[in-house]
């Protein structure tokens, strides 16, 4: 199975947890890392070539930091612009049918914190439904997420 990883994440050199994964991941001739915050450091994302990728590849990972309850800026920018109507969604997109979603995250914070009525008052799985519906609306096959918590402090 082709993979593709977009490895999202805005400050990569400081990180230790995602600077790791895609180190590691890099050495793997079977999976394609892609650092979208050196790809696009002016933030002009190339459509049809990020389109192109995601076409050429059986499984998609989200790889970054969790920011905010959310993705980091240059993400959620990459999925407005890249998952066009008639392209990924609507009568005739369907590029990306069938294919799999993975989310690779890291948090600050600790697992117990992710919890209903913990300390950020809601579980991942309640954090990560846009990501799961973005998912759904684009034909692909959500897979549960990879969550590495705690990772300021490894």
């Amino acid at each position: 199975m082709k993979t593709v990883v977009n490895l999202f994440h805005p400050q990569l050199e400081q990180s230790r947890v995602n600077r790791a994964w895609g180190e590691r991941l890099a050495s793997d001739p079977s999976i394609t890392v892609r650092r979208l915050y050196e790809l696009y450091p002016d933030g002009k994302i190339n459509v049809a070539l990020e389109q192109a990728v995601m076409e050429a590849h059986e499984r998609i990972v989200f790889q970054h930091p969790l920011r905010w309850y959310s993705v980091p800026p240059l993400m959620k920018q990459w999925l407005d612009d890249v998952l066009t109507y008639g392209w990924a969604y609507g009568s005739t997109g369907k590029a990306l049918h069938g294919k799999e979603w993975l989310s690779c995250i890291s948090t600050g914070g600790p697992a117990d914190s992710y919890q209903a009525g913990a300390y950020n008052h809601y579980a991942m799985s309640e954090i990560l439904k846009p990501l799961q519906q973005t998912a759904n609306l684009i034909g692909m096959t959500y897979l549960p997420p990879f969550v590495f918590h705690s990772a300021d402090s490894v």
